[in-house]
C-alpha cells in the first residue's frame, strides 16, 4: 500500500464495478479535470454540515480542489452550529427503533433530531441568533443589503475562538468564507435562520430588504459563472437533489436563452444520490435529460453514485487530498491501476 495514497489506492484496487466504480470513475474524472487547470463547483444538500462533512471538505476548499458552492440555508447555518455548539450535540444510534415518545422526550430536552444526531436549541439556534440578531438590526437602520450568505461569512469570522467547541480546521463555512469562495444558497427562507429573520421582519425589529433576494443571487451567478468557467471550465459535483443542485445547474441554459450571451457547458457532472427516477423527479433524472435542457454535453464526463453521501463524499474528497499533495505519485499510481 503506498503511503501517501492509502485512499487512492484501496478505490482503485477495489472498486471495480458498479456504484463503487462509478465512484472511482468519478473520481478519476475530478482529478483530470483539476490537473488541466480546470474548477469544480459544488452543490449541497440534505443535512451534510449536521453530519460533519466538513472533516474533509473545509481541507478540499483550502488547498483549492473546490471553487464555488451552492448550498440549502440549513447547510449554511449548521456548519456554523457544529462550530460553537459541537459539545451540546447529541447522537441517537438507535433512532430506527425510536416511538413517537421517545422522540416527544427529544423535544422536551430541546433537541431537535436529524436522523441520528441532534442540533441543541439553546447552544446552536438561540446563541447565534443574540449575534446575529443586533447586525440585522444594525443593517435596517443603516439600509445596506448583502446576499444571505455574506452575512454568514462575516459572523463566522468574528466568533472569538473561545467559543469554539467544534474544531474550526473542520468548519467549511469557515473556510470557504476565509477564502471567499463564490456562494449561492437558493431558497435560504426555508432553514431555521431563514425563519427566525422572518420572524423579526414580521415584528418590525429588521427589514427583508436587508437581505438580497433569491434572484439576486441568479444574477450575481451569471457574472460568476462566466468567471468560473474561464480557461478548462467548471464541473459540477452535486449532493443529493432539489433546489440547492437544481438552481446553480440552470445558469447555462439561462445566460444562453434569457442573456443571449455565450455560456460554457458544465466541464463535469456527477451526482451522489439515492432518489429513484420517476415521473418528474429531477432530483432522480439521469445526467442525460439535462442534455435536453442544455446543460450538459453528449460529451460531459457524467456520472452517477447512488449511495449515501456521507459514505462516498469523504472518501472522494480523501483520495483528491491525497492526489493534490502528491501529483506526480498519484498519476503514476492510476496508470498502474487503469492501464
Amino acid at each position: 500500500m503506498n503511503q501517501k495514497l492509502p485512499t487512492l489506492e484501496f478505490i482503485l484496487k477495489n472498486y471495480k464495478n458498479f456504484n463503487s466504480r462509478a465512484t472511482r470513475d468519478a473520481l478519476l474524472a475530478y482529478w483530470q479535470h483539476i490537473e488541466k487547470g480546470g474548477k469544480m463547483f459544488w452543490a449541497v444538500a440534505g443535512a451534510m454540515s449536521s453530519a460533519q462533512l466538513g472533516i474533509t471538505l473545509a481541507e478540499a476548499i483550502r488547498k483549492g480542489l473546490i471553487h464555488g458552492m451552492s448550498v440549502t440555508g440549513a447547510n449554511l447555518e449548521e456548519s456554523l452550529f457544529r462550530l460553537v455548539a459541537h459539545d451540546s450535540y447529541k447522537d441517537f444510534p438507535d433512532y430506527r427503533y425510536f416511538t413517537k415518545e421517545d422522540d416527544t422526550k427529544i423535544l422536551d430536552n430541546g433537541m431537535r433530531r436529524v436522523t441520528d444526531t441532534s442540533i441543541p436549541e439553546d447552544a446552536a439556534f438561540r446563541a447565534v441568533e443574540s449575534i446575529i440578531v443586533p447586525v440585522w438590526e444594525k443593517a435596517t437602520k443603516e439600509k445596506t443589503r448583502k446576499f444571505w450568505h455574506e452575512y454568514f461569512y462575516d459572523l463566522i469570522q468574528k466568533i472569538d475562538k473561545k467559543k469554539h467547541e467544534g474544531k474550526a480546521e473542520e468548519c467549511w463555512l469557515l473556510a470557504a468564507a476565509q477564502n471567499n469562495i463564490p456562494i449561492v444558497v437558493p431558497g435560504y427562507e426555508d432553514s431555521t435562520f431563514g425563519n427566525i429573520f422572518a420572524s423579526h421582519v414580521k415584528l418590525g425589529h429588521a427589514s427583508a430588504n436587508i437581505a438580497k433576494s433569491g434572484i439576486e443571487y441568479m444574477g450575481e451567478f451569471y457574472d460568476q459563472y462566466q468567471k468560473l468557467s474561464a480557461g478548462k471550465g467548471i464541473g459540477f459535483f452535486q449532493i443529493g437533489g432539489g433546489i440547492a443542485g437544481d438552481f446553480p445547474i440552470c445558469v447555462v441554459p439561462s445566460l444562453k436563452y434569457d442573456m443571449k450571451v455565450k455560456a460554457k457547458p458544465w466541464a463535469y457532472f456527477c451526482q451522489i444520490s439515492d432518489s429513484t427516477t420517476s415521473y418528474g423527479s429531477y432530483s432522480g433524472a439521469t445526467p442525460n435529460e439535462k442534455i435536453t435542457w442544455d446543460k450538459l454535453t453528449k460529451d460531459t464526463p457524467m456520472f452517477v453514485i447512488e449511495s449515501d453521501a456521507t459514505i462516498v463524499a469523504p472518501l472522494i474528497l480523501t483520495a483528491l487530498l491525497e492526489c493534490k499533495a502528491n501529483p506526480k505519485e498519484a498519476n503514476k499510481l492510476i496508470e498502474k491501476y487503469t492501464a
